[in-house]
């Protein structure tokens, strides 16, 4: 069976992706060139720029695909019918954070980007803050849920940026940021 080009195409970008990604994740944004995403993904240094407008873009598709996977991740989390209200928002609240620590650059790239950029990237990212309102909506009523999911996004996000820069020495606090978190989920659920 032949590939058509639509499919060549979606190959080539897809592998355009992952090579930009560990570029990414090895030296951050800056790390990131058009060119050397080509040859890092195997093909032509100029392949980059027949699928992408510039690097920008490259990178608002790093952005978009990393949130639709957080996205699919929060919907799994709220599916999960073997989790209650609190391990289920604790478990999400977990799996961004542990993103971030796995993966900075991308990250905060995801953060650094503005919402109003790009229609993929803000759509990718209301499906994760949607699934998000609804963990935390069955924790503390879906009538509350938007001001406290935004008060614990806010500290999550916090909690997970000062960890990286390492301002968050668990012998100071004595927590580490999981810990920190039981503690955000424990006072929204107390209301």
């Amino acid at each position: 069976m032949s590939t058509t080009r639509a499919e060549t195409a979606a190959l080539t970008r897809q592998a355009l992706l992952d090579a930009a990604a560990e570029l990414l994740d090895r030296g951050g944004p800056d790390a990131v060139t058009l060119r050397e995403v080509g040859g890092g993904a195997g093909v032509s240094r100029s392949a980059a720029y027949r699928h992408f407008d510039d690097k920008d873009a490259l990178l608002m598709a790093l952005a978009t695909d990393a949130w639709a996977t957080v996205a699919a991740g929060v919907e799994a989390i709220v599916g999960d019918d073997s989790l209650s209200p609190t391990a289920a928002l604790r478990t999400a609240l977990e799996a961004v954070s542990d993103l971030g620590r796995a993966r900075p650059h991308l990250y905060r790239l995801m953060f650094a980007q503005p919402t109003t950029s790009s229609a993929p990237t803000v759509e990718a990212a209301g499906r994760a803050q949607d699934g998000f309102l609804v963990l935390v909506g069955r924790v503390v009523g879906v009538e509350r849920a938007r001001p406290f999911a935004g008060v614990l996004m806010a500290a999550a996000h916090g909690v997970t940026d000062l960890d990286l820069s390492g301002h968050l020495p668990p012998e100071k606090w004595h927590a580490d940021r999981h810990q920190l978190m039981d503690l955000l989920v424990e006072m929204i659920a107390r209301g």
